[in-house]
C-alpha cells in the first residue's frame, strides 16, 4: 500500500547508509538529505511537490512547547511499541490460522472481519463511484498528512530542524512527507530517536479516535440546522436504479414493508432480513401482511394461469391469495409469520399491486395496523388478501413523504400512514418494488439528516460523515501497516532502534534479528494482504 510508506523519500538509485553496528541506527526511512535547493521530482510512476514554507513556523512550534510535546511523545512511544508488540502477534496468528494450524479465536474474528476486512470488502464488493474514490483520496491526504506532522513535531520538540515538507503521488496512491537536518538526527539519544518514529502511529491512532468521536458527537454538533434519525432522505437515486422515478433527492423514506426505517442501519438490516427470508423458500410463499379488498373488485380480478405447474398472472398483473384476517397475537417472530400455502385456484387472484396499496392492512404481520375492536380488520364486504411471493423475488411497499415539495403544504409532519386510493397524497405516498432487495437498497443514496430549513445544504452531513469515516479507516490502516516490522515502513526503525537499546545483544545478534524480523513479517504481510484481496474479490 503506497500511501503508507508516507515518510520514505524515493530517490532511485541510492541506499540508506547504515552506522555501525552498536551506535545509534541512522538507516531510517524519514527522508535526511541536506537540500539547499528544493527540486520537484517527476517521473512516469511518482512525482512531489516540494517546500519549506512550514519549515520555520513548526520548528519555532515544536521549540516553544517542547516541554509539552516531549511528554506526549513519550506516551506515543509507549503506545506504538504496545501496538508492535500485538500487531505481530496477531499477525503470527492470523498465519497461522490460514495455514489450518488452528481455528482463530472468535472475538478477534469478529473485529477484524467488523471492522477493517468487512469495511474494504463493502467497499470493493460493490460498484465504487467517482465519488467514493473522491473521499478516499482526500481521507488519505489527510491522515498522511496527521502522520507527517507527528514525525515533524516530535523531531522539532528535539531541536532538529526541517529541511523540507512535500506532497507526492506514487502510482495512484497520495501521500506526504517531511526530510530532516541528518547531522542532527544523529547526535540526539536513542529515546528520543524512537519518539520521532514512533510519533506518526501515535499521531494516525489519536486521528482515529477524534474522527470516531466527531461521528458519534455529530448529530448534537449539527442539531441547530439538521434533524436526526427521524427518517431516512434521499441524496440521490441513479438511472440505473429500479427506484428511479419513483423517488428522487429530497424524499424521505418512511417505512419499508410496513417497518419504521429511521437510520441507515434500519435499512440495510430490514433489506437483509426481507431478502434473507426470500432465499431461504423454493416455492410460492405468502406472508401474513395482507390488504383489505372490497369482495366486488375481487370478483373483476382476471384469473391466474397455470405455466409449468405454477401460477401465473398475465402483463403486469401481481398475483394474490386470501389469508385470515383475524388479528392473531401468537405469533412472536417474523419466521414464524410466514407459511408455505397449498395454492388452490379458487383462491388466487390478479390485481394490479398498485391497486391495493390504498386499502386498510390486515394480518398480523403488519406493524403498527390500527386495530378495530372485533376479531378481524376487514368488513363483511371485504377480503384479506396478500401478494405471493415468487422464488428469489420480493415483493415490498415503499412509504415516503416529500416534506420539501412546492404542493406540500405541512414540511415536516408525518404522513403516507394510509392512503385513499382514488387521493393522492401531496406530500407522500406509497409503492411497491418487486425484484431483488439487495440491489435496490444499493441503488440509492441515503441519509439520516434532514435539514430543518432550506434543502439545499442537505448534502453537508452526509459529505462530513463519510469524509470522517474514511478518514477513520485509512488512518487506523495507516497506524495498523506501520507498526508492522515490514520493511520500508515505520515499524523497521522502530523495530532497529529498540533493538539497540539491549545491550546484552551483540551486534552480530541484533543483525540477525533485525534481517530474520523484517524478512518474515514483509513476507507474512504480503500473504495476509493476498488472502485479505482473495476475499474481497471472492
Amino acid at each position: 500500500m503506497a500511501l503508507a510508506e508516507a515518510n520514505l523519500q524515493l530517490h532511485p538509485g541510492r541506499r540508506p547508509i547504515r552506522r555501525p553496528s552498536g551506535a545509534t541506527p541512522s538507516r531510517t526511512l524519514l527522508p535526511l538529505r541536506r537540500s539547499p535547493h528544493l527540486s520537484n521530482s517527476i517521473s512516469c510512476w511518482y512525482c512531489d511537490f516540494k517546500t519549506s514554507v512550514f519549515n520555520d513556523p513548526l520548528f519555532h512550534f515544536g521549540r516553544k512547547h517542547f516541554r509539552w510535546l516531549r511528554v506526549w511523545f513519550s506516551v506515543g512511544m509507549g503506545f506504538s511499541l504496545t501496538t508492535l508488540i500485538g500487531v505481530t502477534v496477531i499477525m503470527l496468528l492470523e498465519s497461522a490460522k490460514a495455514l489450518n494450524l488452528y481455528n482463530g479465536i472468535p472475538w478477534l474474528n469478529n473485529i477484524l472481519d467488523g471492522s477493517i476486512l468487512g469495511f474494504y470488502s463493502s467497499v470493493f464488493k460493490y460498484s465504487i463511484s467517482v465519488a467514493d474514490i473522491g473521499y478516499m483520496c482526500v481521507s488519505s491526504i489527510i491522515s498522511v498528512s496527521v502522520h507527517e506532522l507527528g514525525h515533524a513535531l516530535a523531531a522539532t520538540s528535539e531541536g532538529i530542524p526541517i529541511e523540507y515538507t512535500a506532497l507526492f503521488l506514487a502510482v495512484l496512491f497520495p501521500g506526504a512527507l517531511v526530510a530532516f537536518n541528518h547531522d542532527s538526527l544523529q547526535i540526539i539519544p536513542r529515546a528520543s530517536t524512537l519518539r520521532i518514529y514512533c510519533a506518526g502511529i501515535w499521531h494516525n491512532a489519536a486521528f482515529c479516535v477524534i474522527c470516531a468521536l466527531t461521528v458519534f458527537l455529530l448529530p448534537f454538533i449539527l442539531y441547530p440546522l439538521y434533524s436526526h434519525g427521524e427518517s431516512l432522505m434521499v441524496l440521490g437515486v441513479s438511472t440505473e436504479s429500479p427506484l428511479y422515478g419513483y423517488l428522487s433527492p429530497g424524499y424521505l423514506i418512511t417505512k419499508l414493508d410496513g417497518n419504521r426505517v429511521r437510520t441507515t442501519k434500519d435499512w440495510m438490516e430490514t433489506v437483509y432480513l426481507l431478502d434473507k427470508q426470500i432465499f431461504q423458500k423454493t416455492n410460492h410463499y405468502i406472508s401474513n401482511k395482507g390488504y383489505c379488498v372490497p369482495n366486488l373488485a375481487i370478483a373483476e380480478s382476471k384469473n391466474a394461469e397455470i405455466v409449468d405447474n405454477r401460477f401465473k398472472c398475465p402483463n403486469d398483473l401481481t398475483l394474490f391469495t386470501t389469508i385470515s384476517s383475524v388479528d392473531s397475537t401468537t405469533v412472536n417472530d417474523i419466521s414464524s409469520k410466514e407459511t408455505d400455502h397449498q395454492l388452490m385456484m379458487e383462491n388466487v387472484y390478479c390485481f394490479p399491486a398498485k391497486g391495493v396499496l390504498g386499502e386498510k392492512k390486515c394480518g398480523n404481520g403488519w406493524s403498527n395496523v390500527v386495530k378495530n375492536d372485533t376479531s378481524c380488520l376487514c368488513t363483511e364486504d371485504e377480503s384479506c388478501l396478500t401478494p405471493v411471493h415468487m422464488p428469489g423475488v420480493s415483493w415490498v411497499e415503499i412509504t415516503f413523504s416529500r416534506p420539501y415539495s412546492s404542493d406540500c403544504t405541512q414540511a415536516g409532519n408525518e404522513i403516507g400512514l394510509s392512503y385513499n386510493k382514488s387521493e393522492e397524497s401531496k406530500c407522500g405516498g406509497s409503492f411497491v418494488f418487486i425484484g431483488d432487495m439487495i440491489s435496490m437498497s444499493r441503488s440509492i443514496w441515503l441519509t439520516e439528516y434532514q435539514p430543518r430549513w432550506s434543502y439545499g445544504f442537505a448534502y453537508f452531513p452526509d459529505l462530513v460523515e463519510k469524509l470522517l469515516v474514511n478518514s477513520f479507516h485509512v488512518s487506523l490502516m495507516l497506524a495498523l501497516l506501520n507498526s508492522l516490522p515490514v520493511y520500508y515502513l515505520d515499524g523497521e526503525s522502530i523495530l532497529e532502534v529498540a533493538l539497540c537499546c539491549f545491550g546484552s545483544l551483540t551486534p552480530t545478534i541484533r543483525d540477525v534479528v533485525l534481517r530474520s524480523s523484517l524478512l518474515a513479517g514483509t513476507l507474512i504481510c504480503c500473504l495476509l494482504f493476498l488472502r485479505i484481496l482473495m476475499s474481497v474479490i471472492s
